[in-house]
């Protein structure tokens, strides 16, 4: 039976270094907290008005669905019209890169558990590229006095 790289041997070994990896990146992204902030447009937006506070965040936010709503009165009034089309599509754009800019991670742990995390990864990443070696040449090279 083949395992890794084509190599006798090893497949046990591949898994268990995989198991490593993989518990050490689910632990580390079970430890960071996503936050949501000020996105991109509605920082611009702040800029160019100046206004500052909760009213001024409601408004930005507002204005961005503006050429999405003219989008959909266009296309309910004629479907056929280009121009409302594209209108939905640059509000969904709009959107979706005002979302995306809103969040932040922070993490959330202590040194000692970052350095295991750390450990734990390399262990598992170097049981995998250990498991691509042939076990039988391994063995004979291992045992030379």
């Amino acid at each position: 039976m083949r395992s890794p790289g084509g190599t006798p041997g090893g497949g046990g070994m591949f898994l268990v270094g995989f198991g490593l990896s993989g518990l050490a990146v689910y632990l580390f992204f079970w430890s960071v907290m996503v936050h949501t902030g000020e996105g991109m447009i509605g920082r611009l937006a702040h800029g160019i008005t100046g206004s500052a506070g909760r009213f001024a965040e409601t408004t930005s936010t507002a204005i961005l669905f503006l050429p999405f709503l003219l989008g959909v009165i266009t296309l309910f009034y004629d479907a056929r019209k280009k121009w409302g089309w594209w209108l939905i599509y640059i509000g969904i754009f709009i959107l979706a890169i005002e979302i995306l800019s809103r969040i932040r991670f922070a993490m959330n742990m202590r040194l000692v558990h970052l350095l295991g995390l750390i450990i734990l990864f390399a262990a598992g990443t170097g049981l995998m590229l250990r498991s691509y070696r042939d076990q039988s040449v391994a063995d004979v090279n291992d045992e030379s006095p």
